[in-house]
């Protein structure tokens, strides 16, 4: 029997051309703690990356980028504003709050997974300056693509940058799937960041064919000058860093990671098509990465996991509470580097059947 994985670009393995290089970097001796020549090597290839210097610090999961990136930036009773439906907020296990010591995430809404650009001015209002008991403001994130597939635009992040420029807050841009946005955009990292007024990213690689590397961007390094310190306090400084910048030596090279996110997408979008066509099935939303929702009668879901399709089960969005009859149930389909046509054509295919 065919599987049919859907469930998360977490489910994936490493690319082999990833594989490869860690294998390569496997014997023999190098500095530990992000000192070897490699490291430094992939550093200033990211400054390349987003056509300015930046300063880089390899982490081991999203969640520490995250966490890390409002640590650097961090206030005496601060808060950070971020989706109502954010990764930050609602699947970190409060990792951020723990990291910076007590502040707090406040949640923002807006439709489509995105923030309202009024909804956060009036949310960063709540908390006048100088009154002690709120607390005060310290950052805002965005997440791209969303927790729900869609993407910021250029314009929409100018936005959102101008309101914390006008907040003096720094603005962080969660890209668990940066590369899946950059592609769908068509822009360049630093059109889709610092051009736009993002001061720092969590550039996720390991959705994408990594085996386990992300970054913490800073795109003015004098932002990060506590962060060495705050990564080794947090138990983020790898020892044997040189097998994260392995995996971005692999993940950057010609392109790698591009490719890698046009084929994700890709597939999403030959699901999605199938979904729309679909008598069974209706598309949520429109999917704009490699995340494709669909609404489906609950007794059809589980007779098509039964048949080797794995999936996972999602909550409405709660601007759209009235998404699902009472029969039905909110399908999220992931595809990554790894998908292949033929899983796609034959979910669609016991979709049509409802088998």
């Amino acid at each position: 029997m065919l599987t049919m994985n859907f469930a998360s670009d977490n489910w994936t393995g490493a690319h082999p051309l990833i594989s490869q290089r860690l294998f390569e970097v496997a014997s023999g001796f190098s500095a530990p703690y992000g000192a070897s020549s490699l490291d430094r090597k992939i550093e200033q290839r990211f400054n390349e990356v987003f056509e300015r210097e930046v300063a880089v610090y390899f982490v081991s999961t999203g969640t520490a980028a995250n966490s890390l990136a409002l640590a650097a930036v961090n206030r005496p009773g601060g808060v950070s504003f971020c989706h109502r439906e954010a990764h930050m907020l609602e699947d970190e296990c409060g990792a951020p709050e723990f990291f910076t010591h007590g502040a707090r995430l406040a949640p923002v809404d807006g439709a489509n997974g995105k923030i309202n650009p009024d909804n956060l001015k009036a949310e960063i209002e709540r908390f006048p300056p100088n009154f002690v008991h709120a607390g005060q403001p310290m950052a805002i994130s965005i997440t791209q693509a969303t927790e729900i597939g869609t993407l910021y635009r250029p314009e929409e992040i100018g936005v959102i940058s101008k309101i914390a420029q006008g907040y003096s807050l720094p603005l962080h841009m969660d890209g668990a799937r940066f590369a899946n946005a950059l592609v769908a955009l068509g822009l360049t990292p630093a059109e889709m960041t610092w051009k736009r007024g993002v001061d720092i990213v969590s550039f996720g690689a390991t959705k994408n064919g990594c085996w386990c590397a992300e970054a913490l961007i800073f795109m003015d390094p004098k932002l990060s000058k506590d962060l060495p310190f705050i990564r080794k306090r947090a138990a983020q400084l790898l020892s044997k860093s040189r097998f994260i910048a392995a995996q971005f030596d692999a993940y950057l090279q010609d392109d790698l990671w591009l490719v890698m996110a046009r084929h994700a997408n890709a597939m999403a979008n030959r699901l999605q098509n199938g979904i729309v066509n679909s008598n069974l099935a209706k598309l949520a939303w429109h999917a704009e990465a490699n995340e494709v929702f669909a609404v489906v009668d609950k007794a059809i879901a589980a007779q098509i996991q039964g048949k080797g399709a794995v999936f996972n089960q999602w909550n409405p969005p709660r601007a759209i509470p009235d998404l699902l009859d009472h029969n039905e149930v909110l399908l999220r389909l992931v595809t990554s580097f790894a998908t292949e046509v033929d899983h796609v054509d034959r979910f669609l295919e016991l979709l049509d059947l409802g088998l």
